[in-house]
């Protein structure tokens, strides 16, 4: 079962929680404004804009002031900055980022609270900022899905288990962790495309780096294999629906259909693997991502 969530629409609170981290975001003014969208995951230094040219300004970006920005602001007398500022946050921009952690001038603290507009700092050099920045928000825009199933990635490979409750894919799961292979997501995958076309699977945030297994309850995966055993995200390589012997819809012994599976528009690789009393499953699903490899070659 997969639900499609589709293109994303953030808001300034998202991406500031998402890259508060490691981008270093610091809230200066404006946090009345957090709610605002982002409608675009590229970013804009607004250097003409600055100067008075409007005619291209991308208003719907997050706007960066760097180094050049703030020595032009800073050459100007502050009754002429704070009308080029004006200007700026008048246009409903999302928010607005400076960069190497300039001082930020007391004028555009008051615009940004009078207009609600988030104004942001952070250490990075300005450049560096743009490229992470427009990574985070691709990533948080991208198109995404959820799909009912546990991801493993079994030599470099990212293999979806999907099937009916109870069929045993978490304890598949376990034994390819046990088998020194790293567990992405259990019971829930959320698949994304990224700017390449590959899809991306990962866990959502509550179940991240746990597992539950019939008996046994939640377990952390870390602490009982190590860190090497988790993985926060994989690209998405092979889909195998594990389904029970007298359940198959296809009695296909040789396996060699080369069937596969529309995910967002991507075609990825997909096979049924038959569950029965005896069979080593884990053994089987390792065996199925090391002859991908080979076709691949």
């Amino acid at each position: 079962m997969a639900r499609v969530m589709g293109k994303t629409r953030i808001s300034v609170s998202a991406f500031m929680g998402a890259g508060a981290g490691r981008l270093e975001l610091e809230l200066v003014a404006g946090a009345q404004g957090l709610d605002r969208p982002i409608d675009e995951s590229a970013v804009n230094r607004p250097g003409l804009a600055l100067t008075g040219f409007y005619d291209y300004f991308a208003h719907r970006r997050v706007q960066i002031l760097g180094n050049a920005e703030m020595a032009y602001l800073t050459a100007l007398p502050e009754k002429e900055r704070t009308v080029r500022l004006d200007r700026i946050f008048a246009a409903g921009i999302p928010c607005l980022i400076v960069t190497r952690r300039l001082r930020i001038f007391p004028e555009l603290i008051r615009l940004a609270d009078r207009y609600r507009v988030p104004v942001m700092r952070t250490p990075w050099i300005t450049k560096h900022f743009i490229n992470a920045a427009t990574i985070a928000l691709e990533n948080l825009m991208a198109p995404r899905m959820s799909v009912q199933g546990t991801m493993v990635e079994i030599l470099g490979l990212g293999v979806l288990l999907e099937g009916r409750p109870g069929v045993g894919k978490s304890e598949a799961a376990l034994e390819l962790v046990r088998m020194g292979h790293s567990l992405v997501s259990d019971d829930v995958t959320v698949v994304r495309l990224d700017s390449s076309g590959a899809l991306i699977g990962t866990s959502s945030g509550v179940t991240r780096f746990h597992m539950e297994i019939r008996g046994l309850g939640i377990i952390h995966v870390p602490s009982l294999f190590g860190i090497a055993s988790v993985r926060s995200e994989k690209k998405l390589d092979l889909m195998i629906t594990l389904t029970r012997q007298d359940q198959l819809a296809n009695d296909n012994r040789s396996g060699r259909d080369n069937r596969c599976r529309i995910l967002l528009g991507q075609s990825i690789p997909y096979m049924e693997l038959p569950v029965a009393p005896g069979r080593k499953v884990a053994d089987l699903i390792e065996t199925a991502a090391l002859d991908q490899l080979l076709k691949r070659m």
